[in-house]
């Protein structure tokens, strides 16, 4: 059963406004003039195309085409930033510098120098705009500004007179807005947030929040052995126009020749009962293991515990029924609450 101070928290989400912690994500710029065309052959979203204030989602894959990391590009203007889970930016960072020659390409860390927050909800602009310097003096104009950004949009503003980079976000289930400032102005951000109704989230209302969307996360519903097309990913995090990339032949195979399918996919389950299950729990079917679970909650939504799971291809029909731990569940279209 969802706490009352938890439903409180995924209702301020839902309809009103709330702030994640983004510290387990790790940033780089990458400068230069040849910025562009030096990420076009290494990622497999088309980065060329991005133009200023606008960016991608994309993933970065191994010559087997399994993934490195799954990134946001965002296009800034005189640099691009690249935002990753923080586990693997200095895996990303290390391998990017190895394929750095003659290109007009500088590379920087700067995890350390901006915090980065999530402000999600129906009333993340208002709120966002009400804090920032710049919004705030431009009124209705700047608010307008935010609230027509669209997914992977980007702009400059300020806080407390200092540079902030904002970006529409959807991949924390609620659409919104990464907002980042640089770190010794992260607290008093946090705290204008809040004075404008900003609630703070906590990490299981955000987990469950992110399962609700079917929004697979790496580390835990990728990792360094997926394929992309086995999260479902392919049609946000590929272009199929672009030219090579690491680990195209690979993704093309499988699409072209073995028309997308995989050996498995991930889906959505609903379970009956209360008690979600835990992740790497066994999926069966009668006595065969048919898979296994990578994320869970019990969904406020819903009222019924969910998961992502990745199932054997024969076993992927929306309606099947399976079992978890001895408890049955049905697979569910993802997502299982719409954004």
């Amino acid at each position: 059963m969802v706490s009352t101070a938890s439903a409180l928290l995924y209702q301020a989400a839902r309809h009103s406004a709330a702030r994640i912690d983004r510290s387990a994500r790790g940033r780089i710029v990458v400068s230069g003039a040849d910025r562009a065309s030096y990420l076009q052959g290494l990622l497999t979203n088309d980065i060329v195309a991005i133009k200023s204030g606008f960016g991608c989602y994309a993933c970065y894959l191994t010559a087997q085409g399994r993934m490195i990391a799954d990134l946001f590009v965002y296009e800034l203007g005189d640099v691009m930033l690249l935002s990753m889970p923080l586990a693997v930016k200095d895996t990303v960072l290390a391998k990017l510098e190895q394929f750095v020659f003659t290109e007009d390409v500088q590379l920087g860390d700067v995890t350390e120098t901006f915090a980065q927050m999530a402000i999600i909800g129906p009333g993340a602009a208002a709120a966002l705009g009400a804090s920032l310097d710049d919004v705030a003096i431009d009124g209705l104009a700047g608010l307008a500004r935010l609230s027509g950004l669209i997914e992977h949009a980007n702009l400059r503003a300020r806080f407390a007179g200092e540079p902030a980079i904002v970006t529409r976000i959807a991949d924390t289930g609620e659409p919104g807005f990464d907002v980042y400032v640089e770190r010794p102005h992260a607290a008093a951000f946090a705290s204008a947030l809040a004075a404008n109704g900003v609630v703070d989230l906590d990490a299981d209302t955000a987990e469950a929040i992110r399962i609700e969307a079917g929004v697979p996360r790496f580390g835990i519903d990728m990792d360094e052995e997926t394929i992309p097309l086995e999260a479902g990913i392919e049609s946000r995090a590929i272009s199929l126009t672009k030219g090579c990339y690491v680990g195209q032949e690979v993704i093309i195979r499988v699409l072209h020749r073995g028309h997308g399918r995989v050996a498995r996919k991930l889906v959505g389950l609903v379970f009956e009962g209360e008690l979600a299950p835990a992740p790497g729990a066994d999926v069966r079917v009668e006595d065969r293991e048919i898979g296994r679970v990578t994320s869970s909650a019990l969904s406020p939504a819903l009222g019924r515990p969910i998961a992502l799971a990745y199932l054997h291809r024969d076993f992927l029909a929306v309606g099947t029924t399976v079992a978890v731990d001895g408890v049955r569940a049905i697979i569910a279209p993802l997502p299982f609450v719409g954004q």
